[in-house]
């Protein structure tokens, strides 16, 4: 059992890891004996590290002397040993007058996937609320063509979804905005699930009026309210620094990571499934990851709310990242964009 060791197999536990983070070099039993201060000869601690070893939570790679933490391992750091770093008062400062510098929620979004990404030397990673629970506002419908019509939704906290409908003639303006009149009396305060299931029902009595509009909103509901519509599901920065890690190095794990950045909807849906609630992380290291592509990876998200709606922020990258600092500003990140959907 994890909660089995004792303080000298934590302690030397807590060393490598620190260690191996800080270098990505494995640690042998005569640097730890002579830093750490622990009093121990390098003959003790590699005694340990052997009881360790046996347990699962570090291993030696190829013929090294050295030892590198295990997914195990890590984990026990993580839920164990850590001892978080908050960020200083400056580094929250500069954070939040970079995202308070967008007004537009999008652009908060990428450019808090830029920050994530530059401060973590990893993949920084936001995906866009998930707006079936959103509270619809209002709806308007623009004349593009003879043939189109631009249909803008409007939903709680400023998110925008549009998308492009195909008429049979052209509408006049006047018929438009009737119809968006109508529209928006009967679907106000629902949200997009809700009016998915019950639209045909609340317009029963206009589905012969003369533009087919309505006709043509039944036929194509689950296209126009469906919350994965939306242009970008995800926003994603960092690959660059995070390629520069000595583990992505390896061709197999380097070719990796490409294949996950050309995928994104498989980062979408790690980020759906990281439902932690608002203000908890959730931290998945190696192999506790389903997807084969993420087995060399770490995850740490969060949620963020807008509102009515929320998604996740958070950060993909090394097994060896530094949880101490990442944790930390993976949550703050998270905070300071649902305060500022908030305001």
């Amino acid at each position: 059992m994890a909660g089995n060791l004792n303080e000298r197999e934590r302690t030397i536990l807590r060393s490598i890891i620190y260690n191996f983070i800080q270098t990505a070099t494995p640690v042998g039993s005569r640097y730890i004996s002579r830093s750490e201060g622990l009093g121990l000869s390098a003959a003790t601690v590699r005694n340990v590290m052997s009881d360790l070893e046996y347990l699962g939570y570090i291993n030696h790679p190829h013929t090294s002397a050295g030892r590198i933490p295990t997914d195990k391992g890590y984990r026990f750091y993580v839920d164990s040993l850590m001892d978080l770093e908050d960020l200083s008062a400056r580094e929250q400062s500069s954070i939040q007058l970079q995202i308070h510098a967008s007004a537009d929620p999008d652009e908060i979004l990428k450019e808090t996937s830029r920050l994530l990404g530059t401060i973590s030397h990893q993949l920084g990673v936001i995906s866009t609320p998930r707006v079936s629970s959103g509270v619809f506002e209002k709806l308007e419908l623009v004349s593009i063509s003879s043939s189109r019509i631009m249909v803008i939704i409007s939903i709680g906290s400023g998110l925008v979804k549009t998308i492009m409908m195909e008429v049979h003639s052209e509408v006049p303006k006047s018929k438009l905005d009737e119809v968006s009149r109508q529209l928006n009396e009967r679907l106000s305060g629902l949200s997009l699930k809700q009016i998915r299931r019950t639209f045909a029902d609340r317009v029963r009595d206009m589905q012969n009026e003369e533009t087919g509009l309505i006709r043509i909103f039944v036929d194509s509901v689950d296209k126009v309210f469906d919350e994965s519509r939306s242009k970008e599901k995800v926003h994603i920065a960092g690959t660059q620094s995070l390629l520069t890690q000595p583990e992505f190095s390896n061709a197999e794990n380097f070719r990796g990571i490409i294949e996950l950045l050309e995928n994104e909807d498989i980062i979408v849906h790690i980020l759906e499934k990281k439902d932690s609630g608002e203000g908890n992380i959730s931290i998945s290291i190696g192999s506790e990851n389903r997807d084969e592509k993420l087995r060399e990876l770490s995850v740490v998200t969060s949620k963020y709310t807008a509102g009515e709606v929320s998604g996740t922020v958070g950060i993909i990258g090394a097994k060896r990242m530094d949880y101490s600092k990442m944790v930390p500003l993976v949550d703050f990140m998270a905070k300071t964009i649902s305060a500022l959907f908030r305001t």
